[in-house]
């Protein structure tokens, strides 16, 4: 798979204690790339980086991405191939609460990745990763291309348009002469679900959570429609990404990894597919005074299809399916989470397969 661009190669991840974060330290090292891990300690209980068994499998360091001596200090230690910049504050409700630490973290906490990436002397691909709520959203259910106009109505939304504003200004500073040995580019992911998620104020795990206490599960905007997506969605489009990077400088630098239009359905959808393989019954709990959160969101994939040749493999039954299908045995102890993770992956990867993806073809 993806030509075998990781194989023995070192990979440097920020993240990698969050959800997004372990399963792509776990499709990496299945790779077979040796992976170096930036990150604050896991924030839950469960966490899918403790399940997943990480921490000895890995170059480990537990630090705070704001802190740039130690973002540099680690990332030149490491000597990558590549670089993957997943850490942040990603929840919207917590940066209302939070603003300061959301734009020091989202904001300053790239900029240390970047400019630690200035002092590297040797080639190297840099993804960072960032969401599909950069864009300025006046909700008008049109799907979002890469060269629209960035912006945001929450400190979430701005943070992440900031850290996109740096990341260009960096790459056309620094990084787009030919003799930089340093290559990089964003990635803009939509709502990405999956097992091994348990972060607050994220519908599945809410709904989850609720699930397993046997309560009513609270849906606080049922009318929402976002672009869901199975956490393999995105991470094959990011591993591609930097792979095909690596060799062609002449890529775009910015791409969106969304589902197909299908997969564009209102939260109380994914709530309803959800209860079908896990019997439960869900409220509405809209609150007219509730803090702003977007109401129609979906992202343009046309550039990722006709640059990369990527395109979402799982539509949206399949992925609740898949998603509640991990808790579910998680929850009834019937696996073992690391096992059932990586048969997702290598399910995943048989699907690209037969469908002829050219990220899991063998050369």
């Amino acid at each position: 798979m993806f030509s075998q661009a990781f194989k023995s190669k070192k990979v440097w991840l920020s993240g990698h204690t969050g959800f997004k974060g372990a399963w792509l330290a776990e499709w990496l090292l299945e790779l077979g790339a040796t992976v170096t891990g930036y990150a604050l300690p896991p924030e839950t209980t469960p966490s899918l980086f403790t399940e997943l068994a990480l921490a000895p499998r890995l170059d480990h360091l537990e630090a705070d991405i704001r802190n740039a001596e130690s973002v540099r200090n680690s990332l030149i230690a490491a000597r990558p191939d590549f670089v993957f910049h997943l850490a942040a504050q990603p929840l919207v409700r917590r940066s209302y609460k939070q603003p300061v630490e959301t734009y020091e973290t989202n904001v300053l906490g790239t900029i240390n990745v970047l400019e630690a990436l200035r002092s590297l002397n040797h080639p190297c691909t840099g993804l960072m990763i960032t969401t599909d709520k950069v864009y300025e959203n006046f909700e008008h259910g049109l799907p979002f291309k890469e060269d629209d106009h960035l912006g945001g109505r929450d400190p979430y939304s701005s943070s992440k348009a900031m850290a996109e504003i740096a990341i260009t200004a960096y790459r056309q500073s620094y990084f787009s002469n030919l003799e930089s040995p340093v290559r990089i580019a964003s990635a803009r992911a939509g709502n990405v679900i999956g097992g091994g998620d348990w972060a607050e104020d994220r519908i599945v795990p809410d709904c989850i959570r609720s699930l397993q206490t046997g309560e009513p599960v609270s849906i606080r905007n049922p009318r929402a429609t976002r672009p869901w997506q199975h956490v393999l969605e995105p991470l094959s489009g990011y591993l591609w990404l930097a792979a095909v990077l690596a060799s062609d400088a002449e890529i775009p630098r910015t791409f969106n990894f969304g589902p197909d239009l299908e997969s564009n359905r209102t939260v109380s959808d994914l709530v309803t597919a959800a209860l079908s393989h896990w019997p439960g019954q869900w409220i509405d709990a809209s609150n007219a005074h509730a803090v702003h959160e977007a109401k129609l969101l979906n992202l343009s994939i046309n550039r990722a299809a006709t640059a990369l040749h990527w395109r979402p493999l799982w539509g949206f039954e399949d992925t609740v399916e898949r998603t509640v299908s991990w808790y579910r045995a998680f929850h009834e102890g019937r696996v073992d989470a690391g096992n059932f993770t990586r048969a997702q992956i290598q399910a995943y990867s048989e699907t690209a397969r037969r469908e002829g993806l050219q990220w899991a073809q063998s050369l």
